[in-house]
């Protein structure tokens, strides 16, 4: 690993990990405004949880605490809120640093970033706290200017073992983060700073972990992140074959050909071909995360109804999806990603999501009967989850960078030369992203819909036609050619 891809994952690492700390206290933030608000019917929580409230009345009445699953709800809305700030800003983001540079965007979001800490901090009614969301997901660039920083310094050739390292940090963080934010919501801010006689959050420790967290990551980009705009990676330079294997291709070996005088690439021949692909792949990545997004946010209803699981088991299920997902990523993805393809790995995780998919459809008719094949069922599926998680999208954006300009700056005037508009990294990539979070926007709420409206066999059953489809999809658009290998002189 390069300094700057240490520089990258490092600073993905404290930003997911002040990202993730909140997610499990969604809830009990709504639960405590709840109480705060309830003896003022209009209000902005109350008229916000009745709009709610009705709206899961129309596809589903729970047999008890309806309030409960209203939270629930509501939690579920702000992430799709922020997902659908992430789909507007995304695109604008990306665009910004292909004109500024990707540094001086990447520090100003992260000022955003902060200030949404803050706020959260500070926020003792609903509305300034919803605030604090909105502040957030406006401000959140750090992902995408990492896929396009990390786009910047590597070859086509090594990019996708770069890009594996934003779905390892995202991995390790969804493991830590939630837990760390649970344990440290009961825990009381220091007396010098309650004295004071300031009202906080009840949550206003993991707030301001999130706080720090986000300020260290800021200092540490100031101080160890160079500008990589414009800055083209050097080809790694070959080395001699050993045992008659070839070497200076993709793949470590030349497929059989001449001793390294060709390889394998994803990226399409010209620009047309190569601005088509992208707004397939954006296509597919808005199509894929709706679908899954939607299978995530239910997972948690279902193993609720069906085994009536408690937080805590919950919990152990999601934490085992990501640390098989880590360790996929760090040893096989990033290994077996250059060999296969981003197209192949990505059909190959759609796949696998698929079959949990048809696992989780089969589950509902054994509960009753076969309680413990039900839940080897849920566990086979989320092994099948963890593949995907590991594979699609880190996949899919390795296939998108690659089809990008590969800018290069002139040394005397400082701009750009031979970019295409439609093909400059950050604005390509930022709107590849903001495909994928609209599907994150829209996908929990029609899954819930689904859920609730026809139950969750037809729900899962149709969303394993879906995945099988985009599957196919993909295969039908994945193509690899042969070119000359990449020497340097």
């Amino acid at each position: 690993m390069g300094k700057v891809e240490r520089v990258v994952f490092l600073s993905l690492v404290l930003d997911l990990f002040a990202f993730t700390i909140p997610l499990p206290l969604f809830p009990r933030i709504i639960e405590w405004f709840t109480k705060r608000e309830s003896s003022d019917p209009n209000g902005f929580l109350s008229q916000t949880l009745s709009v709610v409230s009705s709206t899961r009345a129309l596809v589903y009445t729970p047999k008890s605490n309806p309030q409960r699953w209203d939270v629930v709800l509501l939690g579920g809305l702000m992430g799709s809120v922020f997902s659908a700030l992430q789909w507007f800003i995304s695109p604008r983001i990306g665009a910004l640093s292909d004109k500024y540079g990707r540094k001086r965007i990447l520090l100003i979001t992260m000022i955003g970033n902060i200030l949404s800490g803050l706020v959260w901090l500070k926020s003792t009614t609903f509305a300034t706290y919803l605030l604090s969301r909105v502040i957030g997901g406006l401000s959140e660039g750090n992902v995408q200017l990492a896929i396009a920083i990390l786009s910047d310094i590597t070859t086509p050739e090594t990019r996708a073992k770069a890009l594996a390292h934003v779905g390892i940090a995202f991995a390790i963080c969804f493991i830590i983060g939630p837990p760390i934010g649970a344990y440290f919501a009961s825990r009381p801010l220091p007396a010098s700073i309650t004295a004071s006689g300031i009202e906080f959050n009840v949550y206003a420790v993991p707030a301001l972990l999130t706080v720090v967290l986000l300020t260290l990551e800021t200092i540490f980009l100031v101080v160890a992140l160079p500008e990589t705009r414009g800055k083209r990676a050097q080809p790694v330079p070959e080395k001699k074959a050993t045992n008659g294997t070839a070497n200076g291709s993709t793949n470590g070996k030349a497929n059989g050909k001449a001793n390294g005088a060709v390889q394998q690439t994803s990226r399409q021949e010209t620009v047309s071909e190569r601005i088509q692909m992208l707004k397939t792949l954006q296509h597919l990545h808005f199509l894929f995360l709706g679908v899954f997004s939607g299978v995530e946010f239910t997972l948690t209803f279902l193993t609720f109804d069906l085994f009536d699981w408690n937080n805590k088991q919950n919990g152990a299920l999601i934490g085992s999806i990501g640390i098989i997902s880590a360790l996929l990523q760090g040893g096989y993805v990033r290994r077996a990603l250059a060999k296969i393809g981003e197209g192949n790995m990505a059909r190959r995780g759609i796949s696998s999501c698929a079959l949990g998919l048809v696992f989780l459809t089969i589950l509902p008719h054994t509960v009753a009967n076969y309680p413990t094949v039900a839940v080897r069922l849920v566990q086979a599926a989320a092994v099948c989850m963890a593949m995907t998680s590991a594979t699609v999208v880190n996949s899919l954006t390795a296939y998108a960078s690659l089809q990008c300009d590969d800018v290069t700056v002139d040394p005397d005037t400082g701009k750009s030369i031979e970019e295409h508009p439609d093909l400059a990294k950050g604005k390509a990539l930022g709107k590849f992203r903001s495909s994928g979070q609209l599907g994150r926007a829209l996908g929990p709420l029609l899954a819930c819909a689904s859920y609730w409206t026809f139950g969750p066999s037809l729900t899962y059953a149709v969303s394993a036609v879906a995945m099988f489809s985009l599957s196919r999809k993909i295969k039908s658009i994945t193509k690899r050619r042969t070119i000359p290998a990449t020497k340097v002189e």
